[in-house]
Order: structure tokens, then C-alpha cells, then sequence
């Protein structure tokens, strides 16, 4: 069935909904140093509040299902940014860490409530195209976050009105989508794709670009579908799935990845302040490069990848990421760690969406639907529990460790999708 053109004011609101995603998470790495200190806790605690936001980012996505069928995606979309919006104003006004926790676990419910809801409604009705650039601009949004808590610190305003003004924004689109309420109904095309899953933006995501997770964030986090997928046959077993080692590689890949994201954007500014010497005001813009490059890369490497291939890219894109580490691992002046940071970001951009599309290449397409469910809580995983190991690790020991323990979890991202790929999948049963 063919898709109809997107009206622009809904493709609109798509783009805003995935740079709303994006922001929180780009708030979180700059104004936690501030927070910390406010609040009296390690760095380490940081991870308490990933792993809320992590839960409900997983718990709200797997129920938009449900809940579209009943309320419909314009009244999911306006509910649920209501939601964020007012998870965020908590984050504002947050007088202990306690009551932080409690709130992100309300903005990861509405985070991956909107994840969800736009990505079955996009699948459907806006095409790959739209579907791509709708996710580019999730790492757009996580590129305006640092520069907005950079704006607040420097002027003295302080970390919660960071907070405060992107709650106001999450109002403001709320707004919107409660006054388009109709138009959200009139979707052209079917259902979407049994395998199509929601995004993660570890963040991610996911993060980033074809998976939802959350973020942290995140991002991270989208959502493409095997090409030629096609439902599980009859006769293919769970455990049948399950014993394919290419399945836990691949796994393990996805969890490794989304880690080095969110841990590069989480604590870049930590170590760029404390570990090279670098304002504060310049550390905050160079961390906005690190999630810009991740915009720019979805971009670019989209593009190149019809050329040359998804194999290829793949592999130079996991090869840049350690080059990327090992840059930011130098004991050199902070502008080659800013070097680092964006080689990292540009080379990371693609490596969600890419991993997620060559499923089906590694484990059959009988198998490919329950992998990249697996994958995707995988990378839900990862964007919690390493971020808040690496966090207590720095605390702990030295903020200038970030580097070499992100040039160890590329090299692990390496094995682990050499492991995957060496596996040969066996062809879909025939009928």
C-alpha cells in the first residue's frame, strides 16, 4: 500500500516531539556536576537516576501498544508530552536526589510513551525517508540541551532553569498536539510491520538511530524495519532463536554501544572542566558538538551508505570510534579531547540504525523480530547499568580514566560485532 505525502504541520510536530526526546538528555551531562554538589552525592549517583528513567522508558514503550488502540496516537502524543512536561518542571524544583529519581522515572514513562506512539504512527504513514530525518532530529535536540544548561550556568541562573525552560517547551508542544488531535487520525496507510519496534535513544537511545531506549537518550533510539522482514514462521522455536550465538553477540554489541554514547555525553564535560582545564562555557559547547556530530553523522552516513554499502560503513564507523576514544584518552591539551569527542560522535552516528537493519543478515529473518526485541533491551540495559559503573569508577578514581575506559568498551564493540558477524544465518524456512 502506498503512503500518502505527510501533511507538513504533523511531519512538523514529529520533528519537534524527536528534539524534545533529545533535549533532557543533553541537560543531564552538563548540569550534573552542578546537581552533585547541590545535592551532596557522588558522581556515581547519576546512575540511580539513568536507571529510572530507564525503567520507565521501557516499561511506557512496550504499553503504548495498548494504549494507542484505546486513546488514539494524537491523544497518546499530547498526554504524554503533558507527562514529560511536568516531569521536568519536578526536576526544576527538585529539592533531594530522592524526588530527582521519582522524576525521571515519570519523564522516561512520557519518553517512551512519544517514542513509541510517533514511531507506529510514522511507519505507516510517513515513509523511510520522514522515518530517517524524524530520528536525525533526536540528536539534534540532544545537541541544543548542553547549549541551553551552558546558557542557564553561565549566566548564573542556575541548573533548574535549564530544566524549567525545556519543561516550558514540552508544554508549549503538548499544546500543539492536543489542538491536532484530529488530524493524528487521519493516518493513510495500515498497521505497521509486526517487526517495527520503537526507538531508543539511550541516551540513546536510541537512543540513537533505529532502536528506543532510553537515555538516556539516549537516546537514546529508532525504529527501521528489517528489509523483506516478515512475522516469525510456524515451527521456529524460542529456544531455536535463543542458541544462536549471533543473537548474544549481537546483543552484547547493542548494550557496548549505547554504553559509549551515553557514558562520552554523560561525563565529557566532567573531564574537559576537571581533567583538561577547559571554561566551563567552552566545555558545554564542546559537548553540544559531541551530540551534533551524531546529528550530522545520521545524516551523511545515511547517504553514503546506499553508495558503499551497510557492511562497510559499518566497520570504518566502529574503527572511527576507536580512533575517537583513543583521542579523548590522550593526556594532550583539551582541544584533542574536543577533537575526540566529535571524531567519536560523527564515526558512533550510524552504528545503531546499521546493526539494527543487518539483523536479519546474522540470524535469519525467521529469527530477525525476537532479535531485535533482544537487541533492544540489550541497549536499554547498557544505557543504564556501564554509564553507572563508569560513573562510581571516575568518582572513585580520576575523571581522566573516561577516555581509556571508552577506548576498552570500543574495542569490546569490535570483538562483539566480529563475533556476531562471523555466524552464518541460516536461510528462512520455505512454504
Amino acid at each position: 500500500m502506498s503512503v500518502a505525502p505527510p501533511r507538513t504541520s504533523l511531519l512538523l510536530l514529529a520533528y519537534l516531539a524527536f528534539v524534545s526526546l533529545g533535549l533532557p538528555d543533553g541537560l543531564l551531562g552538563v548540569g550534573w556536576p552542578s546537581i552533585s554538589a547541590e545535592f551532596g552525592v557522588p558522581t556515581g549517583a547519576v546512575g540511580l537516576v539513568l536507571t529510572a528513567g530507564t525503567i520507565g522508558y521501557l516499561t511506557s514503550s512496550v504499553l503504548a501498544g495498548f494504549t494507542l488502540a484505546r486513546l488514539g496516537v494524537g491523544r497518546l502524543l499530547a498526554g504524554s508530552t503533558l507527562l514529560a512536561s511536568l516531569a521536568l518542571t519536578g526536576y526544576a524544583n527538585a529539592p533531594a536526589l530522592t524526588v530527582l529519581i521519582g522524576c525521571a522515572l515519570v519523564l522516561g514513562l512520557g519518553s517512551g510513551a512519544i517514542d513509541s506512539g510517533l514511531n507506529a504512527y510514522a511507519a505507516g504513514a510517513f515513509g523511510p525517508r520522514h522515518m530517517n530525518w524524524m530520528h536525525a532530529f533526536f540528536g539534534l535536540g540532544v545537541a541544543i540541551g548542553p547549549l541551553v544548561m551552558t546558557a542557564m550556568l553561565s549566566t548564573g541562573a542556575g541548573w533548574r532553569w535549564g530544566y524549567a525552560v525545556t519543561a516550558a517547551a514540552q508544554l508549549a508542544l503538548a499544546t500543539a498536539f492536543a489542538l491536532t488531535v484530529g488530524a493524528w487520525r487521519d493516518r493513510t496507510a495500515g498497521s505497521p510491520p509486526p517487526h517495527a519496534a520503537p526507538v531508543d535513544r539511550t541516551v540513546g537511545a536510541r537512543p540513537d538511530d533505529s532502536v528506543v531506549v532510553p537515555a538516556g537518550h539516549g537516546g537514546l533510539v529508532d525504529d527501521p524495519a528489517v528489509p523483506g522482514g516478515s512475522a516469525v514462521p510456524a515451527g521456529v522455536r524460542i529456544a531455536d532463536t535463543l542458541r544462536l550465538p549471533a543473537v548474544w553477540f549481537g546483543a552484547l554489541a547493542f548494550a557496548v554501544y549505547v554504553a559509549i554514547e551515553v557514558s562520552a555525553g554523560l561525563y565529557a564535560f566532567l573531564l574537559l572542566t576537571e581533567g583538561r582545564g577547559v571554561s566551563a562555557a567552552a566545555a558545554g559547547v564542546a559537548v553540544s558538538g559531541y551530540w551534533g556530530s551524531l546529528f550530522v553523522g545520521r545524516v551523511v552516513q545515511g547517504l553514503v551508505a546506499e553508495r558503499l554499502g551497510t557492511a562497510r560503513v559499518l566497520r570504518g564507523s566502529l574503527l572511527g570510534m576507536a580512533v575517537g576514544a583513543v583521542l579523548i584518552a590522550l593526556p594532550a591539551p583539551g582541544w584533542v579531547t574536543v577533537a575526540g569527542l566529535v571524531v567519536l560522535g560523527f564515526a558512533a552516528a550510524p552504528v545503531f540504525p546499521l546493526l539494527t537493519l543487518s539483523t536479519a543478515e546474522r540470524v535469519g529473518r525467521q529469527h530477525a523480530d525476537r532479535v531485535i526485541g533482544v537487541q533492544i533491551g540489550a541497549a536499554g540495559i547498557g544505557a543504564a547499568l556501564i554509564p553507572a559503573g563508569l560513573g562510581v569508577l571516575l568518582g572513585d578514581t580520576s575523571v581522566r580514566l573516561l577516555g581509556p575506559a571508552l577506548t576498552v568498551l570500543a574495542v569490546a564493540l569490535l570483538v562483539a560485532h566480529a563475533a556476531a558477524a562471523r555466524q552464518t544465518a541460516a536461510p528462512p524456512p520455505t512454504h
